[in-house]
């Protein structure tokens, strides 16, 4: 019986160790996922800073503009 057991352990080996190869493939990954959503995250961050909103130049338009304004309101 001691080489049933011998077995025993040696295909509970194997399938251990399929099973942490498929989770070392698995970690390798979501390194893979991680690095690329990083990336898509900066490109985001980018688009979303040169598309920014007009309040935040308005003032500096609007005093830029005051002698425009001033001068149509004279006609």
């Amino acid at each position: 019986m001691e080489t049933v057991a011998w077995i025993t352990v040696g295909l509970a080996g194997l399938i251990i160790a399929a099973a942490a190869l498929g989770l070392f493939r698995v970690i390798l990954h979501l390194v893979a996922v991680k690095r690329t959503l990083e990336s898509l995250l900066a490109g985001v961050e980018v688009v979303a800073e040169k598309t920014s909103t007009v309040p935040t130049v308005l003032p500096s338009v609007n005093e830029s503009l005051r002698p425009v304004r001033e001068f149509c309101d004279t006609i």
